[in-house]
């Protein structure tokens, strides 16, 4: 009786009756918990499906090329076809239209450029005996001098270095070729590229804005403008270097090839499309052609002449791209380091082949912009600056 008086005497606040406080603390320390649950699911929720997106990517691999080259294509020209619909165009007919030039001019690229290409080839595999012959004459007595200098045991030893040195690297060329090639260059895939990618690209093209606009329905709404915010900064940084780059490669590899053709380097297009293309990471392309134009010039010209005149071609090149094209078409703030890139492109043809190259850019811009998030993140977080 005096327990039961006692608990009916209590202050309100603190009777334990439906509305008293003992309860309310009891409420809000389950729903306390049922948030901290509620979060920890949401994690493991969207790692799961993270891990189980990769592993469907990486098991499609061998599948994946036209589709993810349709994509590419059509997000580098969906900023044309916003401009035809402002200009009245329906989308259906912008698309149409966009999809047939860009298509229709590729294979009259090709058209007119393999017989050029198979023509130099051709004739570069054919003098390649005189180039050994002329380089060994030249080198000669260079070895020779290098022979009275280093005792026979240095020469054993500096000629097992070069050749274990020498295998390795072919050994891991070849991996990464062969890694490449059968990743992207099967003749499966190589008919899945001619003949789905344009289809692929005009559907993705046509329905780009409405797909954007439901996966923005999709996103979780207390977090919708955080993550808009972040995907806004992968787009500015993506459009900033994928299609500024691709304008500057495109210029790089017309002006070197024309430009080593017309000084005439053997294999001169050759050369400058490749280093053109391989301008997508920075420098690379440009220090890769220079030293093969100047190599292959040295073969041809002993008197040093085209070897500097194909020197030349690429500082020109270099020069315009450093202060025209790359300021104006890709700008300083994409916030892609070049070594990034590198990493980037050889982690991604490792592990998928061709289409790890395609995405590799892109993936490396997620993870950049991202980075920077949670870096900005951590500086405001007690975790950096401690218990205030």
């Amino acid at each position: 009786m005096s327990g039961i008086s006692f608990v009916r005497g209590m202050d309100p606040r603190l009777r334990g009756d439906d509305g008293d406080a003992v309860s309310g603390i009891r409420e809000r320390a389950f729903s306390t918990e049922t948030v901290r649950m509620t979060s920890a699911q949401r994690f493991r929720f969207w790692a799961i499906g993270l891990a189980a997106f990769l592993v469907t990517l990486y098991v499609l691999r061998g599948m994946l090329l036209p589709f993810v080259a349709g994509m590419a294509i059509a997000y580098f020209l969906d900023p044309l076809a916003d401009r035809l619909e402002r200009v009245g165009l329906s989308r259906m007919a912008a698309t149409a239209l966009i999809t047939g030039v860009f298509f229709s001019l590729g294979v009259l690229l090709v058209v007119l450029l393999v017989p050029v290409i198979e023509e130099q080839v051709l004739a570069f595999v054919h003098r390649v005996p005189d180039y050994v012959d002329s380089l060994s004459q030249r080198l000669e007595p260079y070895i020779r001098d290098i022979k009275r200098r280093l005792s026979p045991r240095d020469i054993e030893r500096l000629r097992s270095s070069v050749g274990e040195y020498a295998g390795t690297a072919a050994a891991w060329v070849l991996q990464v070729a062969k890694s490449v090639l059968t990743g992207g260059f099967a003749i499966v895939n190589v008919v899945m590229l001619l003949f789905i990618t344009p289809v692929v690209t005009f559907y993705l093209l046509r329905d780009w804005d409405c797909m954007v606009a439901k996966v923005d329905h999709w996103l979780p709404r207390d977090h919708a403008d955080t993550i808009r915010t972040q995907l806004k900064e992968i787009n500015r940084t993506l459009s900033g270097f994928i299609r500024g780059q691709a304008l500057v490669c495109l210029f790089l590899a017309t002006f070197y090839g024309l430009g080593l053709t017309l000084v005439g380097i053997d294999l001169g297009l050759v050369i400058g499309l490749a280093s053109g293309a391989l301008s997508f990471v920075p420098y690379l392309g440009t220090l890769s052609g220079l030293v093969v134009s100047v190599a292959v010039g040295i073969a041809q010209d002993p008197d040093l002449t085209l070897p500097a005149l194909a020197a030349g071609v690429f500082v020109v090149g270099n020069v315009i791209e450093g202060n025209f094209l790359t300021p104006k078409l890709v700008g300083d703030k994409v916030g892609l380091h070049p070594v990034w890139v590198m990493f980037a492109l050889l982690a991604g043809g490792a592990l998928f082949g061709f289409v790890g190259l395609i995405v590799a850019v892109p993936v490396a811009a997620v993870i950049g912009v991202l980075a920077r998030f949670a870096l900005v993140r951590y500086l405001q977080s007690p975790l950096y600056r401690g218990h205030e």
